[in-house]
């Protein structure tokens, strides 16, 4: 069964850092990203990282503040955010696809974890 382990999220301040980690269980992915839900808002997607490249993407509302990457020995990604803003408060969600050729960033993703909640807040 594959599994997408989430962990990092919790209380911070505006301004302040939180970095998210998630362990996967399969390690045969091309393709890995961070959604987010906030109260009474559709989830949106927030960065994604193709595994064998490297290449990254972003959602306008977080580049230059989010980083995406992954760590292939401990088949992990990370989600390092800085400069958090209360609009950035939300469930953030962890997850994978193996596509090849073009499809969306933010499309077609098969498996999910299950979940982190990161609350920013003075």
């Amino acid at each position: 069964q594959v599994q997408l382990v989430e962990s990092g999220g919790g209380s911070v301040q505006p301004g302040g850092s939180l970095r998210l980690s998630c362990a996967a269980s399969n390690s045969g992915y091309t393709h890995m990203a961070w959604f987010r839900q906030a109260p009474g808002k559709e989830r949106e997607g927030v960065a994604a990282i193709y595994i064998p490249g490297s290449a990254e993407y972003y959602a306008d509302s977080v580049r230059g503040r989010f980083t995406i990457s992954h760590d292939n020995a401990k088949n992990t990604v990370y989600l390092q955010m800085n400069s958090l803003r209360p609009e950035d408060t939300a469930i953030y969600y962890c997850s994978a696809r193996t596509t090849y050729g073009w499809v969306d960033w933010f499309e077609s993703y098969s498996d999910w974890g299950q979940g982190t909640q990161v609350t920013v807040s003075s």
